[in-house]
């Protein structure tokens, strides 16, 4: 997981009045942009496992698969993007190994431990999607909808009968879009184990059921 790119960060209190774009795959360049949109989004719970930022980022950069992500562009920005995990890779990737070069060996056995409690296997059927991150001057203006949607696209392409994800219980305003956009709780799982370590007590799955153009649950 990492992030640096050519792109520009969006300039707080301006957001542009272009319109925004959505493409399958990450651009290339735009990595180190895309590692700091996700650590803007998931810095919060992903920290424990990954801290500092100045490490976690290049990290994610550098282990992302360009090929497993839907972006929002804006002005030719990269201002949005949602993982999703097919045939067996996601949008974030770096191996038990990775992790331990980068990290150290004693501080990197710890950190692996800690990263094993964020692993999620899809049952049959179902295409697992990661969360969205979407740079704070774009949120409310429909960005995460429109990412929704192409991963929803990408799912009917390929077959699969649902799209899964989950949402802790920190994050109300992902359950949210999630709801608006046609998924529906499932399961929650309380974990207040996790609470002091990681910073949440809970995890819900949500499912949307896929039709043929993709849109089925709206």
């Amino acid at each position: 997981m990492g992030p640096h790119t050519p792109d520009a960060p969006d300039t707080p209190g301006r957001p542009s009045t272009g319109t925004v774009t959505v493409r399958r795959g990450l651009p290339a360049g735009a990595e180190r942009r895309a590692a700091e949109l996700y650590w803007d989004a998931f810095g919060r719970k992903l920290g424990p496992a990954l801290d500092p930022p100045d490490k976690a980022v290049p990290f994610i950069a550098a282990h992302l698969n360009a090929d497993r992500a839907v972006c929002a562009l804006l002005d030719g920005q990269l201002v949005g993007l949602a993982g999703y995990r097919h045939g067996g890779r996601a949008l974030t990737g770096g191996s038990a190994g990775a992790v331990l070069r980068a990290y150290g060996h004693l501080r990197g056995l710890h950190r692996l431990l800690l990263l094993t409690l964020f692993e999620r296997h899809p049952g049959a059927g179902q295409l697992l999607m990661d969360g969205i991150a979407v740079s704070p001057d774009l949120r409310r203006r429909g960005v995460g909808s429109l990412l929704i949607e192409e991963v929803a696209a990408i799912a009917a392409e390929q077959g699969y009968r649902e799209i899964r994800l989950d949402v802790i219980d920190t994050n109300p305003r992902a359950r949210a879009l999630y709801e608006r956009r046609g998924f529906t709780a499932v399961r929650t799982e309380e974990t207040p184990y996790l609470r002091r370590l990681l910073g949440f007590g809970a995890v819900t799955t949500m499912r949307r059921p896929v039709g043929p153009d993709g849109r089925t649950g709206l």
